[in-house]
């Protein structure tokens, strides 16, 4: 059975449809034991709470460089024997030891399809809102392996949603969650699992 970490900053709708998703037996060969926070007051620790599964924070703030941060989280990773980190709505740049120590075995969920609307400075409805301001007609989700470069890892999976004209940056990201990111989320996951990524 694979041990998965998901990586949270806030409310965790990510982790909702991953903890969903393995409820309804989705999930193959996986099981989520992890839940890392990198904020206290992140409504995903009460979703991790629910659903049973143990949770720590671990703060970018209280420590002094990247690197102290990344290895802090790398201890934790290593103290549960985690196989699988998830970044869902994660908020902190990785780096230094954990991604050498977890070389494709960390997955990311944008919410564009890479490369448009993504790297530095784009997440949340930042996204959203540069996809409208561009006037693209289509945009959607991307799961894909994490590297160096911010979004810049392999694609695992990508799913399409129109735009459409009355669009705020609010009602494509809650279209985008919905349609796309909910899927393929714990699609990717499962394809790890089960080792067919």
């Amino acid at each position: 059975m694979v041990r998965i970490a998901v990586f949270v900053s806030g409310g965790g709708t990510n982790l909702q449809a991953l903890i969903d998703a393995q409820k309804a037996g989705k999930i193959v060969n996986g099981e989520i034991v992890l839940v890392v926070s990198s904020k206290a007051e992140a409504y995903a620790l009460r979703r991790a709470e629910k659903a049973g599964i143990k949770s720590q924070v671990v703060s970018r703030k209280a420590f002094d460089t990247a690197d102290d941060f990344n290895d802090a989280l790398l201890k934790v990773l290593q103290d549960e024997k985690i196989d699988l980190v998830v970044l869902a709505g994660f908020m902190s740049i990785l780096g230094g030891n954990i991604l050498s120590a977890y070389k494709n075995k960390i997955i990311n969920v944008h919410p564009s399809l890479i490369p448009s609307f993504c790297g530095d400075g784009f997440y949340g409805l930042r996204v959203h809102q540069a996809a409208l301001d561009y006037g693209v007609k289509v945009t959607g989700a991307t799961v894909h392996f994490v590297n160096e470069i911010t979004d810049g890892g392999k694609i695992i999976l990508q799913k399409a949603v129109d735009i459409l004209p009355d669009d705020t940056p609010e009602t494509l990201q809650k279209r985008v969650m919905e349609q796309a990111e909910w899927q393929i989320l714990p699609q990717a996951v499962s394809m790890f699992c089960q080792g067919l990524i």
